[in-house]
């Protein structure tokens, strides 16, 4: 089977594993993330397209959100479905090292990604938690897992392991803090940076229009 036919069908398998999804990692995400990490590649002359493409599909196939904690069903789900491809070793190797190593694991832990394909997805995948896009899948994951909107009384924290960071149920406001804005001075490529500083701007112009009206100012 040819690159580009494994590509179709992976996104096809992506599409139908997602398309119900309510918590903001529907398929659209993963065709975001899909479209993004492809536009960032395009800068990065030497990265392998193909591992790139794959691991944007499949990042989210073992995100523990969507597992109940566990952070092994989905890498598996991931390989046997590639090697049900005919796709080599080497490849299945690193599309599964970049999907253990893809998601934030807390405030105090760096990102750890170890090849231009994994940090170009781990930019993607980033750049699709910020701006409009990642405000709007904010709420939606906090209101699919009972999350308070907001609540002045909770302070953010800074977590200094993955568990803790996992386990936590703040307002969605408060994510914003443990997460979302720390994630334009962990970008990776030149391209990715570039687009993450406008994103930043527009979350903190929304913080502020919120607390205004919060307050009943506006």
């Amino acid at each position: 089977m040819n690159k580009d036919a494994i590509i179709e069908q992976t996104a096809s398998f992506v599409r139908k594993k997602f398309e119900t999804d309510s918590s903001g990692h529907d398929w659209w995400h993963m065709y975001r993330v899909w479209q993004l990490a492809k536009s960032i590649a395009a800068t990065e002359k030497e990265a392998d397209l193909f591992v790139v493409e794959l691991g944007a599909l499949l990042h989210d196939v073992a995100d523990w959100k969507l597992h109940d904690g566990d952070e092994e069903g989905g890498v598996k789900v991931a390989r046997e479905w590639l090697e049900s491809l005919g796709v080599e070793k080497r490849v299945v190797d690193h599309v599964e090292d970049i999907m253990r190593t893809v998601s934030f694991q807390g405030a105090n832990i760096p990102p750890a990604m170890k090849t231009i394909e994994g940090k170009i997805i781990h930019d993607a995948d980033k750049l699709d938690a910020m701006g409009a896009v990642g405000i709007a899948r904010a709420f939606a994951y906090g209101g699919a897992h009972n999350h308070m909107m907001h609540d002045p009384e909770v302070k953010p924290e800074a977590h200094n392991d993955f568990e803790s960071y996992k386990n936590s149920k703040s307002p969605s406001i408060t994510h914003f803090y443990e997460k979302l804005l720390l994630l334009k001075d962990r970008m990776y490529t030149k391209t990715a940076r570039q687009m993450a500083e406008h994103r930043h701007q527009y979350m903190e112009q929304y913080l502020e229009e919120f607390y205004a009206e919060w307050e009943g100012k506006k």
